[in-house]
């Protein structure tokens, strides 16, 4: 599989991505992933419109959950940042939108050593969605009718 984006349908001038009718280019799309949950955990941004990473995180030892919440709350904090809000956010993790919605991580993962570090960005996240009111729609991406999202790490086990 490559890297390079696909050329985008005649009819889409707002994006270098092929991406279907009914998603918003004027957006990011994050995505997380944990080979063996928990394992090295890691997430990313891309926006929709150029097809640019807009950040990346980790690996840190945690879970694929706590990595698709972490993604949403960095960018909600980007976007705040800098001053963006006319776009939105998608993401396929339905635990991880309803985690932010609630403020709250609720994760089951162990605590010890080994994930103190991704305990501490949660806490950091939480405590960012407790200070802040952020506006940017946080839109749902419907994997099984548009494909992987642009954020895909593209490590998924066939």
């Amino acid at each position: 599989m490559s890297n390079e984006p696909v050329s985008p349908p005649d009819y889409r001038h707002d994006t270098v991505l092929p991406l279907p009718p009914e998603v918003r280019a004027d957006a990011w799309a994050v995505d997380a992933a944990c080979p063996g949950n928990p394992g090295p955990m890691e997430y990313q941004c891309i926006d929709l419109a150029t097809g640019a990473r807009v950040f990346h995180f980790g690996p840190v030892r945690g879970t694929n959950n706590i990595g698709e919440f972490l993604a949403i709350v960095h960018a909600l904090a980007l976007m705040n940042q800098q001053g963006i809000h006319d776009k939105a956010i998608y993401s396929d993790s339905y635990n991880a939108i309803l985690w932010v919605r609630n403020k709250h991580c609720k994760t089951k993962l162990v605590r010890d050593d080994s994930t103190a570090k991704a305990y501490e960005l949660v806490a950091r996240a939480e405590r960012w969605l407790a200070t802040h009111h952020a506006t940017v729609p946080i839109i749902k991406w419907e994997t099984k009718k548009w494909g992987e999202i642009p954020a895909d790490f593209g490590n998924k086990k066939k």
